[in-house]
């Protein structure tokens, strides 16, 4: 019931004092000739307590996903996901958990509103070599 109560308060506070609090701190920049630019769209850190179904513990998990688009002539995305996992994964040969990490780096270009060329470069623990991926995006 306090942790309800601390949640009603914490919420409410911003309605009661009008502090005008703002989602994100990254700025949006433009050139004043409209040809170099800078957007953000969505920049987030999480921090994860992981159980598996049996409730075991599994470890925690650090992720970042950042998307941001960008103008140099023409408009791009750039998408940065990274997650990276403390004590998840078995480790078989040591029969222990240990730690891994998962890296995505992609470039988009829209070509319509609903058909995007993309580009990933994924790096993790996982594989023995880095994988480049070339392909169609739909967005709906």
């Amino acid at each position: 019931m306090r942790k309800l109560i601390m949640l009603v308060c914490i919420l409410a506070l911003p309605v009661l004092f009008n502090t005008g609090l703002q989602a994100g701190v990254i700025p949006t920049w433009e050139s004043a000739s409209g040809e170099f630019g800078f957007y953000p769209i969505s920049n987030e850190v999480s921090y994860y307590k992981n159980y598996d179904d049996t409730g075991e513990d599994r470890g925690t998990t650090l992720q970042f996903v950042i998307i941001n688009s960008f103008k140099l002539f023409t408009t791009f995305n750039f998408e940065f996901t990274a997650d990276y996992n403390f004590d998840l994964t078995y480790d078989f040969d040591n029969e222990d958990y240990m730690n891994d990490h998962y890296v995505e780096l992609s470039l988009v270009k829209p070509i319509t509103s609903l058909i995007s060329v993309n580009y990933q470069r994924i790096i993790s623990s996982f594989e023995t070599e880095s994988i480049n991926q070339f392909g169609l995006r739909l967005t709906f």
